[in-house]
């Protein structure tokens, strides 16, 4: 499928297969202006439409220099991160912004202008936890330069070149390094102040899939991105990206963007001598998941990479309360990237694991007997092609990494963003959504991002949305593929293991629940 259009010409973009192409589309038919504002956007990602092959392009590069030439702006607001905590992520950033460099000089005079930002949450750790962190941080720094020193002379150079924050803190005399806890996280595009496309969903070779998921399972995709024709949604998101560095610098207030949600938050400008986290600026995603869930009387529907926000948790626990005739489905990966993907993960993910069981298991005994708590899986059997970390499987089959970021309020509202259900997302990080509020999108998207797990054969029956019925057919089914040999399941869902999740939970005491 290509995606479902609505009133007013919104697309719903389930995995990279739907979304890429369109989000090419999009870029190919500006004609004076592109945004960009990803926290990954590898220029070097193969185009997939058939637009663009007709032009003879191949890559993002290309798309970018041939938009050049026709004299549009192309302006881009690339993801940076810390370059202790973040290594990989901070030279990602600046091998996009050296290639889309290239593509400035190769587009040649009279091209069109290029504007390139790489974008580090300026928000810094306060000096004592600074302090306490260096042994960590001098730690890195020194595998980090052995890691550079053993490198051939030539790449050395390009590997230096691509990480430059890391460059300056190896050359400067020794003395405490900043530490940046905050990123921008957000996934916007604005193609002419007309089209906006937002959502869950970065750009790189990684997070190409299919709907089918017919890959090795660390391989595997699943996201949704929102394409909409909406000139005053589409200022709204141009306003929030071109404005963001400055609000998170402290420079200026956060301006009005309507119908664009968003977290913002900002360095401390003073006193910072004992905190670890950004100062709150906009919790606007946060506070309109609680103000619909408060609001809610038959279903809510969760698909998130993330489920440790306690507000969120505690929220749904007292809305059970209030409102018996509420039930909740949620969608979760079997495990995150690094427990699933990872012989060795890191305490963070062990401590985001520990605060996901703590969520889920208030969920459960809120909403006993009204709730499905699911994972998507591949209806096969692990073979040689996946990875071979244990909790890659569930229920015999190899897990399908969901990423994707939507939540459906009864047939009121639906919220689509790049916000996961955590400290990280509702109150520190950098993050853009938007609010569906018309019955004819809300269904839509419905039938879309609950379709997609659910037989062939079944998502065309209205019974298997309904708001009444939407919970006792999805645990039929849920609970029926759980008890069928992989190949016999239908649809991609089977239970979620909170078992293995509590086992792999580790309490880090003193460790803000924002940091995961």
């Amino acid at each position: 499928m290509t995606g479902t259009r609505t009133g007013r010409d919104l697309r719903v973009l389930v995995t990279a297969a739907e979304a890429y192409p369109a989000f090419e589309a999009r870029a190919l038919a500006a004609r004076e202006e592109i945004l960009l504002a990803f926290r990954i956007f590898d220029p070097m990602t193969r185009l997939r439409s058939d637009g663009a092959r007709k032009l003879g392009l191949r890559t993002w590069a290309d798309l970018v220099e041939h938009k050049l030439r026709e004299g549009v702006t192309v302006r881009a607001w690339l993801s940076d991160f810390d370059p202790v905590g973040a290594p990989e992520l901070h030279e990602i950033c600046w091998h996009s912004i050296r290639i889309l460099c290239g593509v400035r000089e190769a587009a040649g005079p009279g091209a069109g202008r290029l504007d390139l930002y790489a974008c580090l949450h300026p928000a810094r750790v306060g000096a004592l936890p600074r302090l306490l962190f260096q042994p960590v941080v001098r730690l890195r720094l020194r595998k980090a330069k052995q890691g550079l020193d053993a490198l051939p002379e030539e790449r050395r150079f390009t590997s230096m070149a691509e990480r430059p924050r890391l460059r300056r803190i190896l050359e400067r005399p020794r003395g405490q390094v900043d530490l940046h806890p905050a990123s921008h996280h957000q996934k916007v595009a604005v193609f002419d102040r007309e089209w906006l496309y937002i959502g869950g969903l970065d750009l790189d070779e990684r997070r190409w899939d299919t709907p089918a998921h017919d890959r090795p399972t660390q391989e595997t995709w699943h996201d949704v991105q929102v394409l909409v024709q909406d000139p005053a949604l589409a200022r709204a998101g141009a306003e929030h990206v071109s404005s963001v560095n400055e609000v998170v610098g402290g420079e200026r207030p956060a301006p009005q963007t309507p119908g664009v949600l968003r977290t913002l938050s900002r360095k401390h400008t003073e006193g910072n001598f004992w905190s670890m986290s950004p100062r709150p600026v906009a919790q606007e995603l946060q506070d309109r998941h609680l103000e619909r869930i408060a609001r809610a009387e038959r279903l809510i529907y969760l698909e998130t990479q993330f489920f440790r926000d306690r507000k969120i948790a505690s929220a749904l626990a007292r809305r059970a309360a209030q409102a018996p005739g509420l039930s909740v489905i949620m969608v979760l990966p079997a495990a995150p990237e690094p427990m699933a993907f990872l012989k060795s993960p890191g305490l963070d993910a062990r401590y985001g694991e520990y605060l996901q069981a703590h969520c889920l298991r208030k969920l459960r005994r809120a909403f006993t007997g009204r709730h499905l708590i699911a994972s998507p899986a591949q209806p096969r059997r692990m073979n040689g092609t996946d990875t071979d970390v244990e909790r890659a499987e569930i229920h015999d089959a190899p897990l399908v990494y969901l990423h994707s970021k939507v939540s459906i309020f009864d047939e009121t509202a639906a919220i689509v963003s790049s916000a996961n259900l955590n400290g990280r997302s509702m109150r520190w990080d950098t993050e853009a959504g938007i609010e569906l509020t018309d019955p004819t999108e809300i269904a839509a998207l419905r039938a879309r991002v609950m379709g997609a797990w659910l037989p062939a054969e079944e998502r065309g029956d209205p019974a298997v949305l309904l708001l009444t019925r939407a919970l006792p057919r999805w645990k039929r089914l849920v609970m029926e593929n759980r008890d069928l040999a992989p190949e016999q399941r239908r649809g991609l869902l089977v239970p979620y293991d909170l078992k293995a999740v509590q086992e792999a939970g580790t309490p880090v005491p003193g460790m803000p629940e924002e940091m995961v």
